[in-house]
Formats: C-alpha cells, sequence, structure tokens
C-alpha cells in the first residue's frame, strides 16, 4: 500500500525544508546551532501541519544523534523514564547527546513534566517540544526556564506554491501523472497554510482520476472533492482553527445562537475544555472589554469552575460564560490601547521616565532630584492632583480612546472631571 503523499514528500534536509526562514534560514538561529553541531532543549509552538516533528528529525539525522520520540496523548510517567534510562545507557559510545522529541508536549500534566526535569538539567537528553498551544500556559515554569520558545507560522503562499511544485515535479508517483494546475485559491484556503493539509487534498484530488486521464486541479474541483469527504482534510480535528474561529466570532458580533452552536460543535468534537474556556477569557479582555468589565470575572470564574467540576458539566459552565459574552456590549479600546502604546515604544524607544516620577532609595538619587516634587495624589481633593505621567516627549499623546457605551461614557465623563482638557 502506498505512503500518504504527505509522508512521501516529507523532508530529510534543511534544503528540501519549507519555510520557517526566520529560525532556519541562512544566518537564522536554529540554522547556527544546528551547524556549530550544538543546540540546546527547546520548543517549538505553531499550528499544525508547518513542519515541528520534520525539523526535528532533520536536527537530529544532521547532528547524527540517537532520535527518541514520545507522544504525550499515549505516554506516561513510566515511559518518559524508561526513554531517559535508554538514553542514560551506552553513552561513551555515542557522537553526540540523544534528543527525546516530546509531540503536544501541552497535553503532557505536572508529574509528567516533572520527570523530564532532571534529564534536561544534567544534559542526559536535549528536549525537543512540539506543541499548538501556548507554552507559558501548558508547560510548567521549571522545565520552560530550561526551554527556549521558538515560535513557528503557518506557511505563506510562497511556500505552498514551493511545496506544491515540488510534489507534483518530484514525487514519485505524482511526476507520472498527467497534472494541470489552473488555479490554486481553494487549494491553498482550504489548506490554511497547514503543509499536510494541503498534501493531503491533493493526494484526495489526484488519487481519483482514472487511469492515463489528465488530472485538472481548480478552484470548483478541490471544493466539489473536498465536499465528498470532509474527512480528507480535517484529519485528527485540524479544522478546530476554524471552528475556534467562529465560535470566537460569533461573540464579537453578539450572535449568542451562532456562539453556543460552534460551543456545541467543539463539545461534539472533543475538544479539550480548557483550551475554550481560555479563549473566552481572551474575548472577554479583548472583545468587551471596559464595556462590561464584569465579562473578564465571568470568565475566569468559567475557568476555575471548570477546574474544579470537570467535565461533563463543565459543559454547561462554558455555555454560560459563552451566552453572557455574547450577549454583553462589547468595546475593543483596551486592545486598542495597548497595541497603540506599544508601536509607540517601538517607534520612540526607551524614553526616560520624568525626574518626578523617579524611584530615590538612595542619597544619591535625591541629590540628583530623582522623585523630587512629585505630588501624592491623596493628599489633594478627590484623590486626584494634575502633573505630568508620561515622558517629555508624549507629554501630549493620547493613547487610551473610549468607545461609546454606557460603562466607557462613564469612565470618560469621569476622567474629563479630572484632567478638564483631556478626554474631550
Amino acid at each position: 500500500m502506498q505512503q500518504p503523499l504527505a509522508e512521501r514528500l516529507r523532508p530529510s534536509t534543511l534544503d528540501e525544508y519549507i519555510g520557517q526562514e526566520h529560525l532556519v534560514g541562512q544566518g537564522a538561529i536554529l540554522r547556527r546551532m544546528i551547524d556549530a553541531g550544538q543546540i540546546s532543549s527547546f520548543i517549538l509552538w505553531g499550528p499544525p501541519g508547518v513542519g515541528k516533528t520534520t525539523l526535528a528529525h532533520i536536527i537530529s539525522v544532521q547532528l547524527e544523534v540517537p532520535f527518541f520520540t514520545l507522544s504525550a496523548i499515549h505516554s506516561g510517567v513510566k515511559d518518559v523514564r524508561e526513554v531517559i534510562d535508554r538514553c542514560k545507557g551506552g553513552g561513551m559510545f555515542r557522537k553526540g547527546r540523544p534528543i527525546l522529541f516530546i509531540d503536544e508536549i501541552h497535553r503532557f500534566n505536572k508529574s509528567q513534566q516533572d520527570s523530564l526535569l532532571g534529564a534536561v538539567e544534567n544534559g542526559t537528553v536535549t528536549l525537543i517540544g512540539a506543541t499548538t498551544e501556548n507554552p507559558s500556559f501548558e508547560v510548567i515554569r521549571p522545565l520552560l526556564s530550561r526551554c527556549q520558545v521558538y515560535v513557528l507560522k503557518s506557511l505563506e503562499v510562497n511556500h505552498l506554491h514551493q511545496l506544491l511544485g515540488r510534489a507534483i515535479h518530484e514525487d514519485k508517483y505524482l511526476k507520472t501523472l498527467d497534472i494541470e494546475v489552473t488555479e490554486t485559491d481553494a487549494l491553498f484556503r482550504y489548506s490554511g497554510g497547514d503543509a499536510r493539509k494541503l498534501l493531503n487534498i491533493l493526494d484526495l484530488v489526484t488519487g481519483s482520476a482514472e487511469e492515463n486521464e489528465k488530472i485538472i486541479i481548480n478552484d470548483s474541483i478541490v471544493t466539489e472533492r473536498l465536499q465528498q469527504n470532509p474527512a480528507a482534510y480535517d484529519k485528527n480535528g485540524e479544522m478546530h482553527y476554524d471552528i475556534i474561529s467562529a465560535f470566537i466570532k460569533s461573540i464579537r458580533g453578539s450572535d449568542p445562537d451562532a456562539a453556543i452552536y460552534w460551543l456545541a460543535r467543539m463539545v461534539e468534537g472533543g475538544e479539550d475544555p480548557a483550551f475554550i474556556a481560555r479563549r473566552l477569557v481572551i474575548s472577554a479582555a479583548e472583545d468587551i472589554g471596559l464595556a462590561n468589565p464584569n465579562a473578564l470575572l465571568m470568565a475566569n470564574a468559567c475557568f476555575d469552575a471548570l477546574q474544579n467540576i470537570g467535565w461533563p458539566e463543565g459543559r454547561i459552565v462554558l455555555a454560560e460564560a459563552t451566552i453572557y459574552l455574547a450577549s454583553s456590549p462589547k468595546s475593543n479600546s483596551a486592545y486598542m490601547a495597548i497595541n497603540k502604546a506599544m508601536g509607540i515604544v517601538k517607534e520612540t524607544g526607551n524614553l526616560p521616565v520624568p525626574l518626578h516620577l523617579r524611584n530615590a532609595p538612595t542619597s544619591l538619587m535625591k541629590e540628583l532630584n530623582y522623585g523630587q516634587n512629585y505630588k501624592y495624589s491623596h493628599d489633594y481633593p478627590n484623590h486626584f492632583v494634575e502633573q505630568q505621567y508620561l515622558p517629555d516627549m508624549l507629554k501630549e499623546q493620547s493613547i487610551w480612546e473610549p468607545q461609546n457605551s454606557p460603562a466607557e461614557n462613564r469612565l470618560k465623563e469621569f476622567m474629563g472631571s479630572l484632567w478638564k482638557k483631556r478626554f474631550k
């Protein structure tokens, strides 16, 4: 039986690897470490199908070191310890430190992650973890502090073109076929920057052709084949990124019916409840924000309750929070404010803190006027006194722009009563 196209086309060298130039391009950080023959433990964070597993394999081959792999879904503490014991054995005959690759490391619980610490710290193994989730949420702090985190990006259109060309012209089977690509929009759209998904779709379209038949690949054919075979491009629940996107956009769009529908799709599909709860917390801050500050409290309470009561009752908590957030007034003023402020920081650099705001713990600092003329707000009526808090260069800069909601209108009115000239 023929291997799937994605396996047949798996790169074996960095020169064949497509994408992630910021990490493995000439002069990039990982490329330099690999070329030097010395790598430290790290975690690869990125969406499915961008080459995390492949990159780990390539590194082990190029460094000529033993490669051990575990799946966090199927492995426990016992499996981790067995692999570490194997890595310890025969060390004097090895060229370099073994690599232990753990796929979906975010699914390891605390005790499983704890079992890795000693081996990583004393150099028994070089750990390479792969995750689709933010490591700062899912990886314990002691382990995270011993690993660099490298972010992998979805493949861009030029990468997908490269991959498509390589598949058609270099794959031992596809290059024997008469394939003509006339349109790529649907092919690239359905792949969503996922190399594996693109190759699965290509496998589907070419695999149904008759012998000696000319194969045309265009938008209508790709769409038709995928509608007939939805599992072919949604293997292992990869569509969860599309569904969580629809879920969040329905909340943002104030449609509780749609939001609860997409929640049900995730619940029925076996999505990780903690994944959903984290997205609710983000949505509460980003999309509802100051229009209803209670939304963030609700989302956090949902997250905590979910940890306490578990599943399946946790679905009810998720549903309550989802409906509350979707039916709340919306504002992204806090989200816009921090983005604007970060843009100003990048543009203006490290502007000096005004002297009256500086900390003055030593006599020398006091002699240099650190903290001089600072006005303590609580010494004044209404616990407020007008003074400059921004750097001199930005003292007239407006960053937070209140939006039109009852809650923010009240905040704007209160700020206007204090500052007079600002927040008009």
